[in-house]
């Protein structure tokens, strides 16, 4: 089956744009990657905030129609690329995917992910306090795993690729996941999807 031009606005070391990147993969979808350089701040200048206006990465340009914000883009891929399996359509399921959509861009974002940007782009967040929220999360994480294989169900759906790059590198941020047993073996049932890509690991905190 042939699919039309995909390019990938991204950053190497953005868990956002991996996000993406993750999903594209999985689907089996060939895409051009695009960097865009957040050191010189390329995601703020006129010609990409044509395509996003909060000059933000990534950015997926499919033949022309241009999406915007990471979850945005898996909710996009999902329906016109993917099978229910990753998007399901019933109202009782969307909604459970959504709540984890939901965590991935707040809890997630401000706990697991505000701690990485301290360590690996000098953010100036409290790190005592995303520490701690970060395991907030990761507690409850753990224990929703404890009662199935994947976030939503017995089945991957957006929601784990929402959730699951973030986690994953916590530790860059010193979060340590060796309290999280269920965690960590979601992780590992991410990993071993076909198409399952990494993101680039950081000099700091390295998951073994």
């Amino acid at each position: 089956m042939s699919h039309p031009a995909l390019t990938l606005y991204h950053f190497p070391l953005s868990g956002h744009s991996h996000r993406a990147e993750l999903m594209l993969s999985l689907l089996g979808l060939p895409f051009k990657r695009v960097l865009v350089n957040l050191a010189a701040g390329e995601h703020k200048q006129p010609a990409f905030l044509e395509l996003n206006s909060f000059g933000q990465v990534p950015v997926l340009d499919d033949n022309g129609t241009v999406i915007a914000d990471s979850n945005a883009i898996l909710v996009y891929l999902a329906q016109r690329y993917g099978d229910e399996s990753w998007l399901p359509r019933s109202a009782q399921a969307q909604a459970a995917v959504q709540r984890w959509l939901s965590v991935a861009a707040g809890q997630v974002a401000y706990g697991p992910c505000a701690a990485r940007l301290i360590t690996v782009f000098g953010s100036p967040f409290n790190a005592a306090e995303v520490i701690a929220r970060a395991h907030q999360i990761l507690t409850i994480m753990d224990a929703e795993l404890s009662q199935r294989a994947f976030l939503v169900g017995e089945q991957p759906t957006i929601a784990d690729v929402a959730c699951y790059t973030y986690i994953a590198h916590a530790p860059e941020g010193n979060v340590s996941l060796d309290s999280y047993p269920h965690v960590r073996h979601w992780l590992q049932r991410i990993e071993a999807l076909p198409g399952f890509i990494a993101m680039p690991q950081t000099a700091v905190g390295l998951r073994a």
